[in-house]
């Protein structure tokens, strides 16, 4: 771990000087790639440098110690040092593991999030538009930007299905473990004997692709146009605005009828195209990598069931590390860090055992 600390440490200070570069500042691409990778590295080389401090100052400590002629009190606060700064030192090789882990190169980007409703009729539809709710709400606590893409809501209530994206820094690093079956259990407004109903929907959160992140040719694209239908303002059920993208090489489809332009309906279907493309993409290359080892937390297996919102105990429960949240109100509302803080701890702590 220090090599590899001490390498980070040089290629820090090599990059302080090329970033003030006027030579690189012109070449604003290259200035901008090593920005990104300067801000990358800062936090290990600022928790590197606290660490080679404790480790010096219990060097100092222990020297000081040797000298026979130290009074009592001195030595006590020698030994005082060294106990504090032994535990610092432990606290920081912990975090500097955590911090030299491989990350994810999509935990910067947007994502693109899409809720079906599973199992259930209505009540799932309701459950549906329940999450759509949570995500939206969490997203406006972190200061993200919200925009739905496609939608397909029932005359009944709630949501059959709806995809939207998500804007701002480290949406995916937060959201990508909501991918799987969440699972609703509860009483419906409907259910005159009080029985409680369970009913699922999923969740799939995908990071929005780049140009550069997929190989990808407009020329293998279908695009259809047809009349929208369902609810909708003023033409859209009288324009073939509504748009259809099949990506033929994989038979893949994507529509798009939410806006009343065709034009902003195929922008929107590309974007979500793209993404799922990536996914796939992104999928085929995880499983190839981990066929015979299972990360415990990952993105999640979608055919999985990962939560339960439990309505009669106002909990909520994550089935893959076991934890339990009681505030299901504010849980809906979009108070949900606590339970991905624990997500990331447990994904960070099953990465340390597959480095040990």
């Amino acid at each position: 771990m220090l090599e590899k600390l001490d390498f980070l440490s040089e290629k820090y200070n090599t990059l302080n000087e090329r970033v003030a570069d006027p030579k690189v500042i012109a070449d604003q691409a290259l200035w901008k790639k090593l920005i990104k990778e300067h801000a990358h590295i800062e936090p290990i080389i600022l928790a590197y440098d606290k660490y080679k401090k404790a480790i010096n100052a219990i060097e100092d400590s222990k020297e000081m110690l040797s000298d026979k002629s130290l009074d009592k009190d001195f030595r006590e606060m020698c030994e005082m040092e060294i106990e504090e700064n032994t535990k610092l030192k432990g606290t920081l090789e912990e975090e500097l593991r955590c911090l030299l882990l491989p990350t994810d190169p999509n935990d910067e980007k947007n994502v693109i999030v899409e809720i079906r409703a599973g199992a259930g009729g209505s009540e799932a539809a309701l459950f549906a538009g329940d999450l759509f709710r949570m995500y939206t709400r969490y997203a406006e606590r972190q200061g993200w930007k919200t925009e739905i893409l496609n939608s397909n809501i029932p005359d009944i209530g709630g949501i059959k299905e709806i995809t939207f994206s998500i804007e701002g820094k480290g949406a995916y690093s937060r959201l990508k473990y909501e991918s799987g079956v969440h699972r609703v259990q509860r009483i419906p407004s409907t259910e005159s004997g009080g029985r409680i109903h369970t009913s699922t929907a999923t969740v799939a959160v995908l990071p929005e692709a780049e140009e550069v992140d997929i190989d990808f040719s407009l020329n293998d694209v279908r695009v259809d146009v047809y009349r929208a239908s369902g609810n909708g303002g003023q033409c859209v059920n009288t324009t073939d605005s509504a748009v259809r993208l099949t990506y033929v090489p994989t038979g893949l489809i994507v529509t798009c009828q939410d806006e009343k332009s065709q034009l902003k309906n195929k922008d929107k279907a590309m974007k979500v195209l793209k993404a799922r493309l990536y996914d796939m993409e992104m999928q085929r290359q995880q499983s190839e990598i981990a066929k015979d080892r299972k990360s415990q937390v990952g993105t999640g297996d979608r055919s999985e069931r990962i939560r339960t919102f439990n309505f009669p105990q106002g909990r909520v429960t994550d089935h893959r590390i076991g934890v339990t949240a009681h505030q299901l109100d504010a849980f809906l509302d979009g108070d949900i860090d606590e339970m991905i803080d624990a997500l990331i701890t447990s994904d960070q702590a099953e990465k340390l055992k597959q480095q040990d």
